[in-house]
């Protein structure tokens, strides 16, 4: 097969699962306004699924533990062999099928009634089983699976997925979650590190921190680079207001270009007015600020509101935060 024709049918693919997103978007109504609402007064979640809807349902569940929801996922064949015993009065209880008539789903129904649990069903057929016994039913119907012979489980699982992620968003709307809130619930995550530490907390400073002066030689900027390691030295006058930066990229660039480096200032190797960040800008910040450019960046000087230098921060110094 030509590659042309397979960047078709990844095209096609991509366009019916974003059709049966779009449909989803557009038939959202006050059911979802309910489940939003069971959902914030619940005790306890518990999400259940089998086949891909289980692999969903584990996803919904995880982000809902994210944001702060008490939630766990209940596997549907488990369910009625001891794990039931989890759901008890006040809870809410979230299914998940396609067909909306999934033999272990409706085998559960009246156990999870019995014990006082809402029941909220996202299904694929409003008129399902499922569907008719739910206290509150998200309709999430496509009309054919991405897949060439309209049966694996591609559009509904996206379309069941993105109803999870629209109730999340609300449910975080609606209790004013913070960066703060998030990261108490992944405080040792790369993620976690990124939203809790700033860069104050890791960035070299004081003593370690390397500085030189515009006039003084490239010789001595050199030196001071090597001795304190930090692969740079940040340009200073005035009170150590930061005018430039020097990195070990520069001093490499500018040994190719001069012939005789004896009579060269600071001033005539550095870079001017360098990309700086605040000292109490978080991790993620200065991560962002030196990836997401076209010629990325290693390393940071941190003014303060006066633009004075007050430390250095490297790339391998957030990734050394996790360690």
């Amino acid at each position: 097969m030509e590659r042309g024709n397979l960047l078709e049918i990844a095209r096609n693919t991509l366009q019916i699962e974003i059709d049966s997103l779009q449909k989803l978007k557009e038939s959202l109504d006050d059911n979802f306004v309910r489940a939003v609402e069971l959902i914030l007064s619940a005790r306890k979640i518990i999400v259940t699924g089998i086949g891909k809807s289980g692999i969903i349902g584990r996803k919904i569940a995880g982000t809902f533990l994210s944001i702060g929801l008490p939630c766990v996922f209940m596997h549907s064949v488990d369910a009625l062999h001891g794990d039931i015993g989890i759901v008890s009065e006040g809870d809410l209880a979230i299914l998940l099928s396609k067909s909306g008539s999934t033999e272990e789903l409706v085998q559960l129904v009246p156990f999870l009634k019995n014990r006082g649990a809402k029941i909220i069903s996202i299904v694929g057929n409003e008129h399902s089983f499922l569907a008719k016994e739910s206290d509150v039913t998200i309709l999430a119907r496509v009309e054919r699976e991405a897949c060439p012979l309209n049966i694996v489980p591609t559009s509904s699982a996206m379309v069941a997925l993105a109803v999870g992620d629209a109730l999340a968003a609300c449910i975080m709307k609606v209790k004013n979650l913070t960066i703060e809130d998030f990261a108490r619930q992944h405080p040792l995550g790369q993620l976690g590190r990124n939203i809790i530490l700033r860069v104050e907390d890791v960035m070299h400073k004081n003593d370690n921190l390397p500085l030189i002066h515009p006039e003084n030689t490239f010789r001595e900027a050199v030196i001071e680079i090597t001795n304190k390691k930090l692969g740079c030295v940040c340009v200073v006058e005035n009170g150590n207001k930061l005018v430039g930066l020097i990195t070990d990229g520069d001093v490499r660039r500018a040994l190719q270009k001069f012939e005789n480096i004896d009579k060269l200032k600071v001033e005539d190797v550095m870079t001017p007015n360098p990309i700086t960040i605040h000292y109490s800008a978080l991790l993620g910040e200065a991560l962002s600020l030196m990836e997401q450019r076209e010629s990325q960046i290693n390393v940071l000087p941190v003014v303060d509101e006066n633009n004075v230098c007050i430390g250095v921060i490297r790339l391998h110094d957030i990734v050394r935060s996790s360690i």
